[in-house]
């Protein structure tokens, strides 16, 4: 399947730059993933699509001060480091800006006398570091939030790149279909019998990194930790053998209980068996591991009913889970008509509830 087909032309001034306030004000487009229809809404009327005994799948991440500024010890030049994953009290697994950081390279944190040294090298400007002492009470002080690289207008409030449920530290971005829930909405979702259930997906490598192979099927996905426990697991069962429909908010929380699917099956994440026809459900299973599942056309769906999302990147891993839970056409066609309508895009931007 060639990377061409999910391609679009989007002009910069579509790139939303700044969140919307209040959270909920956010346009929602509605898409029929069997028709193609679309409708528009403001976010908080999303009430309106929903029904009693639904679930809303929400990933609780939370995202961490992950990108820090650093010298070199040689040169006194200076780098950047993007925090991706923790693997000890002093290894991470990072992206580095800057020339020559290369194993054995090492550098001193910009304020705090704390020394990093390059151990190893991964594909392109990742890197695995080893810090003189542990960092996670530091990150507060010493980082800053690490933005998508497409915005460019500073961010004066932090917690408007958190979701108002983010509780676990470890993300490297925010999910961001769940920045345009207040908790007043959420509340008022709850009362009205839509059932809420939690996961955890902290975000890494593959949020920034572009698909660079012709055909898709050969792309590399890295992993992510995600997990799902068992009180969440029997929501999301209770609620799907009562005959509610599982709605994830966000891609993140997609490949949380699709993974949990898949494991149910005895499967393996890394290598989902692709099918043309739904099979039964099966009850999803609570898991707490590394997943690697990418999720493109001709993936068979085991979980979700529904997918909160919002507008992806050209040519990403997000458009083609994406065109897979509704179809490539269905989805770049509601991308020219939320164009047209001046919808926002990319993390900041507007959202979409396909069903």
């Amino acid at each position: 399947m060639e990377l061409s087909l999910f391609d679009y032309h989007l002009p910069d001034e579509y790139i939303a730059q700044t969140p919307v306030e209040p959270r909920d004000s956010s346009r929602l487009m509605a898409l029929d993933r069997r028709s193609g229809a679309v409708q528009h809404f403001i976010f908080r009327d999303i009430g309106r699509l929903l029904r009693p005994g639904d679930v809303l799948v929400l990933n609780n991440t939370r995202v961490i001060p992950a990108r820090l500024h650093a010298t070199k010890q040689d040169s006194g030049g200076k780098a950047e480091i993007l925090l991706l994953r923790k693997l000890s009290a002093t290894e991470w697994r990072a992206l580095v800006g800057g020339r020559g950081l290369v194993t054995g390279k090492r550098l001193t944190l910009d304020t705090v006398p704390v020394e990093v040294e390059v151990i190893a090298e991964y594909e392109e400007a990742e890197r695995l570091l080893r810090f003189s002492q542990p960092i996670d009470d530091l990150l507060h002080e010493l980082g800053e939030m690490p933005l998508p690289p497409y915005i460019h207008t500073r961010l004066k409030d932090a917690e408007r790149y958190q979701t108002v449920y983010s509780q676990r530290e470890g993300s490297a971005a925010a999910p961001t279909a769940g920045l345009h829930f207040t908790p007043d909405l959420l509340i008022s979702l709850r009362d009205s019998g839509v059932k809420l259930a939690y996961c955890t997906l902290h975000i890494g490598l593959d949020t920034f990194q572009p698909v660079k192979v012709d055909d898709i099927t050969k792309h590399h996905i890295h992993q992510e930790w995600a997990s799902l426990d068992e009180v969440n697991a029997r929501i999301i069962n209770d609620a799907k053998l009562a005959g509610g429909r599982i709605i994830a908010v966000g891609t993140t929380s997609a490949r949380t209980v699709e993974t949990a699917g898949i494991l149910s099956e005895g499967g393996d994440p890394a290598h989902p068996k692709a099918a043309p026809n739904a099979c039964p459900w099966r009850p999803v299973v609570a898991f707490e591991r590394e997943t690697s599942l990418y999720i493109y056309p001709s993936y068979r769906w085991r979980v979700l009913d529904g997918l909160i999302t919002n507008f992806h990147l050209p040519k990403s891993t997000l458009l083609m889970m994406i065109s897979a839970f509704a179809g490539r056409e269905n989805v770049l066609n509601a991308y020219e008509i939320a164009k047209q309508e001046g919808y926002r895009f990319f993390s900041f931007g507007d959202a979409m509830f396909i069903i």
